[in-house]
C-alpha cells in the first residue's frame, strides 16, 4: 500500500480553499489502494494529521511522521496547497532532492507558471495571444499617467504571485492605480503587482491533465458574473454562473481546447492544470495557467470531470501512477 501525504494548507489566503481541495483529494482515493495522511504546512509548522486525530510533526529531514507510536515514512506527495508554497515550485524541489514523487509538474515549471508576467512573456514568443502588462514590484517607484497611457483603462492590477483573485482590481480611472498596486501587493496578497490590458470579451477556463492515454483536454466552462470580474466571492461564494460545457460554437470550443493542448505540451507539463482565457473576437487570450488547481466542491475542476463522465477518483490515481513511472515510460504515454 501506498503511503499518500495530501499537503494542504500554505501560507497565502488561498489556505482557506486548500483545506477544502484537500478533503476531495482525500474522499477520492482508493483506500484499498493508498493509505493517505493529511500533511499541513502553515505558520504553525509542518504537522501530520490523521481523521482519528493522531497528530505529529513532520521530520523535514526524511518527510517522515510518527503517529501513535508509528514511524511513517510517506511514499507520495499529492500537492494542493494553491499558492506559496504549493504552486511556487517550492515543496516540488524539497521532494526533489528527498526523491519523493508528487503530483504536479517539476520545481522549474512551478516557479515559472506561478510568475503570471513572465510565464506570459515566455508564451508569447510562440504566439499564444496574451494581455499587454507591466509589473512593478513593491515599494518601487512608478508614474501611473504613464502606466496608463501605455496600458489603456480600463485596465487590472493584481498580484504577480497571487491566486483566487484576491488583491484584484479594476482600475477605471487613472486616480485609482496607486492604490490598486498597493493593494496587490500589500503582505499576504503578492510581492508585485501586474498591471494587464483589459480584455473585453467571454471568460472561459479550461482544464486538462495526463492520463494514461495521454494528454486529456476537459471541457470548457464559461465564468459568467454581475461583480465585473471572477474574484472571489464569485469564484468561491456563488455569485457567478459557471456554465459547463461552455455553450461556445463547434470551431471556438476546438480553438480554445487546442490552444489549452498546445500550451500544457509546449511547457512539458504534468498533473492537472488549468488554463483561463478571454475570448476576444474569436480568439483565446491567456490570463493564467494554475498548476494546482482548487479541487473543492465549489471548485471547476471536478465540475469539469463530472460533465466529462471521468470520476476524480480515476484522474487521481492516473496522475499518481503515472508519475511513479520512469522519464522513458512518460515520454511514451505524452507522445
Amino acid at each position: 500500500m501506498i503511503t499518500v501525504a495530501i499537503i494542504e494548507g500554505g501560507y497565502s489566503h488561498e489556505k482557506q480553499i486548500s483545506l477544502k481541495s484537500s478533503q476531495t483529494v482525500q474522499a477520492n482515493l482508493d483506500e484499498n489502494k493508498y493509505r493517505t495522511i493529511r500533511v499541513r504546512i502553515d505558520e504553525n509548522g509542518w504537522i501530520a494529521y490523521t481523521n482519528s486525530g493522531k497528530m505529529s510533526p513532520v521530520d523535514k529531514n526524511d518527510f517522515s511522521a510518527v503517529l501513535a507510536g508509528e514511524k511513517v515514512k510517506f511514499d507520495y506527495a499529492f500537492i494542493v496547497i494553491h499558492g506559496t508554497p504549493g504552486e511556487d515550485g517550492k515543496l516540488q524541489a524539497y521532494f526533489d532532492m528527498l526523491n519523493i514523487p508528487y503530483n504536479t509538474c517539476s520545481q522549474m515549471l512551478a516557479t515559472l507558471t506561478f510568475d503570471k508576467y513572465v510565464c506570459n512573456r515566455f508564451l508569447e514568443n510562440f504566439n499564444i495571444p496574451v494581455a499587454k502588462a507591466i509589473i512593478i514590484n513593491k515599494n518601487q517607484h512608478f508614474d501611473s499617467k504613464e502606466i496608463c497611457a501605455k496600458i489603456g483603462l480600463p485596465c487590472f492590477v493584481k498580484p504577480n504571485d497571487g491566486g483566487s483573485s484576491f488583491g484584484v482590481t479594476k482600475v477605471e480611472n487613472v486616480s485609482q492605480l496607486a492604490d490598486a498596486i498597493a493593494l496587490a501587493t500589500a503582505d499576504g496578497n503578492g510581492t508585485q503587482a501586474l498591471i494587464e490590458s483589459f480584455l473585453e470579451g467571454r471568460e472561459v477556463t479550461n482544464g486538462v491533465y495526463l492520463g494514461k492515454q495521454g494528454v486529456h483536454v476537459l471541457p470548457i466552462t464559461e465564468i459568467v458574473t454581475d461583480n465585473g470580474f471572477f474574484d472571489f466571492d464569485a469564484k468561491y461564494k456563488g455569485e457567478s454562473e459557471e456554465i459547463t460545457p461552455a455553450p461556445l460554437s463547434f470551431e471556438l470550443t476546438a480553438k480554445v481546447k487546442e490552444t489549452t493542448r498546445t500550451i500544457y505540451e509546449l511547457m512539458n507539463l504534468t498533473g492537472i492544470a488549468r488554463m483561463d482565457y478571454i475570448i476576444v473576437d474569436g480568439v483565446p487570450h491567456l490570463i493564467e495557467i494554475n498548476t494546482v488547481p482548487g479541487q473543492s466542491a465549489q471548485s471547476i475542476i471536478p465540475q469539469m470531470a463530472k460533465v466529462d463522465g471521468i470520476p476524480l477518483s480515476q484522474i487521481f490515481d492516473e496522475i499518481i501512477e503515472l508519475s511513479l513511472f520512469d522519464t522513458e515510460q512518460l515520454s511514451s504515454i505524452k507522445n
